[in-house]
């Protein structure tokens, strides 16, 4: 692909270059030092989301055990002595969480189970 001179560029090519950088800055600033580190090389909002998605997500083996590790963690959820109600239903929240995001739907009735038998006895 040749790209045009800037002297060339219609009004349509301005607005795509305007929204290419608003899409690289946009990604620049929602980035912490450590992961722009890690992108500062990409030329475009392409790479750099394709990049971050690879860094982020993983390959489908690292996925495949990031889904393992949440199911582990549902399995042998139980609340901590001493740990509050709101603070299980945090912890227990942010699990089913990560496991919605990696695909794993549980339903209503399971999680309920769940959470029954996660429950201390008194």
């Amino acid at each position: 692909m040749v790209e045009k001179p800037r002297a060339e560029w219609s009004d349509e090519d301005k607005k795509k270059s305007n929204l290419y950088n608003v899409a690289k800055d946009i990604l620049y600033k929602t980035l912490d030092k450590n992961m722009f580190i890690k992108i500062k090389t990409c030329s475009t909002a392409k790479e750099i989301w394709e990049k971050l998605t690879q860094l982020c997500e993983g390959n489908d083996q690292t996925k495949e055990n990031k889904l393992t590790v949440s199911i582990q963690k549902f399995v042998n959820a139980k609340m901590k002595p001493g740990e509050t109600m709101a603070e299980f239903d945090e912890r227990f929240s942010n699990i089913i969480c990560e496991l919605i995001y990696l695909g794993k739907i549980y339903t209503n009735r399971e999680i309920s189970l769940k959470v029954m038998r996660a429950l201390p006895r008194e």
